[in-house]
């Protein structure tokens, strides 16, 4: 990966064969609003090496799953003189088949958060806010 910036302004993150990503401080530290923030990018790898796990784990498990949807949230504090994530919120809504065993689809879903690289590198603790979307039932 590369980076190159200024000592103002947006800076450019790239890789090989990718297209070029964006970024700033956020609003809080007199960042624009309209990149990329290094908050951003933590939170998006979390969410996004919680889906490829999920899918692993999923397949090893032979349990499927239709779609997912999450929201991630990140809360800020100060410690010792120091401002760092104090913990991250996953919320991932998860849509199943009918007749899906929602007990064990909690079960991969608490799977891989443990079993995520990027939340199991952080000290930063991770906790899942899990929904299971099951198929409406039609009134016959």
């Amino acid at each position: 990966m590369h980076l190159a910036g200024g000592p103002f302004g947006y800076a450019e993150v790239s890789a090989p064969g990718l297209p070029p990503l964006r970024t700033a401080p956020p609003v809080d530290y007199d960042g624009p609003g309209d990149a990329w923030t290094p908050e951003h990018l933590l939170l998006a790898a979390v969410q996004t090496c919680f889906l490829f796990t999920l899918r692993a784990v999923a397949r090893k498990s032979s349990v499927e799953f239709t779609r997912l949807d999450m929201e991630a949230l990140g809360s800020v504090a100060r410690y010792e003189g120091v401002t760092r994530f104090a913990e991250i919120v996953l919320r991932p809504t998860l849509a199943v088949s009918d007749g899906a065993n929602c007990e064990r689809i909690f079960q991969i879903l608490e799977k891989a958060e443990k079993a995520c690289l990027v939340s199991t590198s952080l000290s930063t603790p991770v906790r899942l806010e899990p929904v299971i979307l099951e198929p409406a039932v039609k009134a016959g």
